[in-house]
């Protein structure tokens, strides 16, 4: 696995409150906001809001509240990446939460959970790029 972070998601209580204290509070822009979620292009990485419920869903852990809220992820070049990065995982003791599928926003992810239960998405998007250095970028 490339050493990097493409990707940081906070799972929030309330979308609207979240985008509100992010954009009117802090000055920051949205670079997309498909319907439950925000994404903002931070220097070489992305950082989003979507809701805590879905995004526990989304990484089939239960909705009962012992969800840190936070996942990091790492983007790949390809689908077969994916794939290498959460064998390589599960090998060095990572536990699959989620093996990488096909998913509703058109590109593939898994999920895995280091030692201390640290969620990681593995995903790769067809709509982003990913630049030689790992620099991602939104769009």
């Amino acid at each position: 696995m490339d050493q990097r972070i493409s990707l940081i998601t906070l799972g929030v209580a309330d979308l609207r409150r979240s985008r509100t204290f992010y954009e009117d509070g802090l000055g920051w822009q949205p670079s997309d906001a498909p319907e439950g979620v925000v994404f903002y292009q931070l220097p070489g990485m992305a950082f989003a809001l979507f809701g805590r419920d879905d995004l526990a869903e989304d990484a089939r852990l239960p909705v009962d509240g012992t969800f840190s809220g936070i996942t990091l992820a790492s983007n790949q070049r390809s689908e077969a990446d994916v794939d290498r990065v959460l064998a390589e995982a599960l090998a060095a003791g990572a536990h699959i939460l989620k093996p990488a599928e096909r998913v509703f926003w058109g590109g593939y992810s898994g999920y895995f959970a280091d030692p201390d239960g640290h969620v990681w998405e593995v995903a790769y998007n067809p709509g982003w790029t990913l630049a030689a250095d790992g620099t991602l970028t939104i769009g």
